[in-house]
């Protein structure tokens, strides 16, 4: 009985120190590398589905192969966003958030040319924004592994930013981006138009903020 007591023990011990081993492996993270996981997943979730939009309501070959590029890249990203968020234990939302969804739901009542043109300004200024938070991770956050998200996104990010200004017939070379504003992801305007958003994603505003016919939803 004695005997069967120190074995049951040892087995606990070596267990323990496993998992004591394990949680001291993952990443020290610290409230800035917790919020920019759940965003980039964010951010991610949203241009997926804003490229899916692309793909089917554009007219316009450029943006439906822009749209396919954003879904090819974003979902890459994702995959390394959720292995480093569940190796530390950072449970991600399912969505992407109401504000985000209101504006997807938005867009796909547009048509057309209006639709190209309010799909590029809301892309651009959503990179623009996304580049501002992976410099934020950067200098801010505290986990090499999630800053290293950051690292890896960021060309890609500014790629996204180049090819949709090449479209839009505007400028390749990123200019200074503008503070986020707190009032959600492309956020009508009593104009029609619509203003930078929360998220990072879908703002269109500094880059070409415009005020297109009436949709059936009544934004631009």
């Amino acid at each position: 009985m004695i005997r069967r007591i120190i074995v049951l023990l040892a087995v606990a011990t070596v267990t323990l120190g496993g998992a004591a081993r394990a949680v001291a492996a993952q990443p020290d993270l610290n409230e800035q590398d917790k919020k920019f996981l759940v965003q980039l997943h964010r951010v991610d979730l949203t241009e997926i589905q804003a490229g899916n939009l692309a793909q089917r309501r554009s007219t316009d070959r450029s943006i439906t192969d822009l749209g396919k590029i954003l879904v090819d890249d974003h979902t890459k990203l994702d995959e390394s966003v959720r292995q480093v968020a569940q190796k530390a234990g950072v449970p991600l939302p399912e969505d992407p958030n109401a504000n985000q969804r209101q504006q997807l739901a938005e867009l796909s009542r547009l048509t057309g040319q209006v639709f190209d043109n309010v799909w590029l300004a809301a892309m651009i200024t959503g990179h623009r924004q996304t580049l501002d938070r992976l410099d934020q991770e950067l200098s801010e956050g505290s986990s090499p592994e999630v800053k290293k998200l950051a690292e890896d996104a960021r060309p890609v990010v500014r790629e996204h930013l180049n090819m949709l200004r090449k479209a839009r017939g505007g400028p390749m070379s990123p200019s200074p981006s503008p503070s986020p504003s707190p009032s959600g992801p492309m956020s009508p305007s009593p104009t029609g138009t619509m203003s930078p958003g929360q998220e990072g994603t879908m703002s269109p505003g500094q880059e070409g903020t415009m005020s297109p016919a009436p949709s059936p939803g009544g934004t631009g």
